[in-house]
């Protein structure tokens, strides 16, 4: 009998090691994915980044262009559906559920073309 493989919304591991530019998720059905913190700043779904409507975006610099911006102070879990990402700058509005970490996945098999081109629904 074949085992459920997991669901693809539900995350086991988080690696975001100090010093990098790159944030690991590995979801309970296997998929690890990968998220260039400068993919994660870009497409940050608060309303200040963002807006109040429309589609998310990849928004290049954000608030500041230093480089303090794409470091990834902290990260907490909110319940057992996203993660708040605070940035080097202090940045911390971002809500980012599991489900839109997936969808927004860089990794070679979920990206074919520029990731900066996609746009994500609310």
């Amino acid at each position: 009998m074949n085992q459920p493989a997991g669901d693809p919304f539900v995350a086991l591991e988080i690696r975001a090691p100090r010093g990098a530019r790159t944030m690991n998720v590995l979801f309970e059905d296997g998929h690890e994915g990968v998220y260039p913190h400068e993919l994660l700043r870009g497409y940050c779904p608060c309303a200040q980044c963002q807006g109040h409507s429309g589609p998310i975006r990849f928004v290049a610099g954000g608030e500041t262009d230093g480089a303090e911006r794409l470091e990834l102070g902290e990260l907490a879990e909110v319940g057992n559906y996203a993660l708040r990402l605070t940035w080097g700058d202090g940045h911390s509005t971002g809500l980012y559920s599991f489900q839109y970490l997936r969808k927004l996945c860089a990794c070679a098999a979920c990206v074919q073309d520029d990731p900066t081109t996609r746009s994500f629904s609310r």
